[in-house]
């Protein structure tokens, strides 16, 4: 794709614009929305992106608009899994229900400028050095490993270092100020665990971009689709947090899902790196196969997780009324 310059600052500014607008209501009313609301809004930012992604199919074609599918797709679920890491950050600092939207908006924010340095420099190292595709086909596989390991163990938040270096120069107070980011104690200006919560989610997410990005470099090489990709799975992040917060603990197959892709993403890097170099057995995949296995992957892991969640409450229940036992009724003459 040859996307000119002033085709990115227009999509920047839309993407700016979009992101204001947010502000603008969750600043205006600080609350924590009813599950109507967030449907709502999460409707729109995905039939925004559906959107996007037929524009690119009609401008550029199939093939540029499979792998901004592809792409969106993969980062959205990706995001998925990181909303119950983002749960965690919330109960640990114990943030007020009214304000956590805005926490969430600047975090994803200050995640998105990260993502797009994060991209810029992994564009440049492809286009440089073409090895560091088996390199991210490597650490893919890694990394599903990873997942498919630690898939069963309890998951915690550990602050990153990048956190605990705020935590540890900047001055902070425990309080909560509103949804302030500082606060004057005795006369001295000290920052709120508002803005704390804001750099941990920001930071966490850009972790997690080290999946995520060289995942979708294994389905698009175009700059601008990965950029596009990841704001689109960024943007509609908030209300998806109050959507599915509940559903969280059901989908307790979504990392291996998850863990699935992400090899497969690798083997597709390792594969077509091979075939590029001149290993003639090695195949090129087709972004429509690889759209098919993501989705597919998702719907499978999605409907398995749901079908277990219920078996397990349902035997939860029949366990309850056993322990609990017959009721005897007694009745007086």
């Amino acid at each position: 794709m040859n996307i000119p310059t002033w085709a990115w600052f227009v999509t920047i500014a839309a993407f700016l614009a979009v992101i204001a607008f947010d502000f603008y209501l969750v600043a205006r009313n600080p609350r924590d929305p009813s599950m109507r609301e967030s449907t709502i809004w999460v409707i729109v930012y995905v039939s925004l992106s559906i959107a996007f992604g037929l524009g690119v199919l009609a401008v550029a074609g199939p093939q540029y608009g499979g792998e901004f599918f592809a792409g969106w797709i993969t980062e959205y679920s990706l995001s998925v899994d990181n909303l119950f890491v983002f749960v965690l950050i919330m109960s640990k600092f114990a943030v007020p229900r009214d304000y956590r939207q805005k926490v969430l908006l600047i975090g994803i924010v200050l995640a998105l400028v990260l993502r797009g340095i994060f991209i810029a420099l992994g564009a440049e190292a492809i286009s440089r050095f073409d090895w560091m595709f088996y390199l991210f086909g490597a650490f893919l596989i890694w990394t599903a490993w990873k997942l498919i390991k630690e898939a069963d163990g309890d998951e915690e938040f550990e602050e990153n270092r990048l956190l605990r270096f705020v935590e540890r120069v900047v001055p902070s107070t425990n309080q909560y100020n509103g949804a302030k980011m500082t606060t004057v104690v005795d006369g001295r200006r000290l920052v709120t665990p508002m803005l704390i919560v804001m750099v941990a989610i920001g930071t966490t997410d850009l972790l997690f971009a080290v999946d995520s990005i060289p995942a979708i470099f294994g389905l698009t090489q175009e700059p601008y689709l990965v950029f596009t990709a990841n704001a689109f799975a960024l943007m509609g992040l908030r209300q998806l947090f109050f959507l599915i917060g509940g559903l969280l603990d059901r989908l307790i197959y979504l990392s291996k899902g998850l863990a699935l892709i992400l090899a497969f993403i690798g083997v597709k890097l390792i594969l077509e790196a091979m075939h590029h170099h001149g290993v003639a057995w090695a195949p090129e995949i087709p972004i429509l196969v690889s759209l098919a296995v993501i989705v597919g992957t998702l719907a499978v892991t999605t409907v398995l997780s749901l079908m277990k969640s219920r078996r397990d409450a349902a035997a939860a229940t029949t366990s309850g009324d056993e322990l609990t036992g017959p009721k005897h009724h007694t009745s007086g003459n």
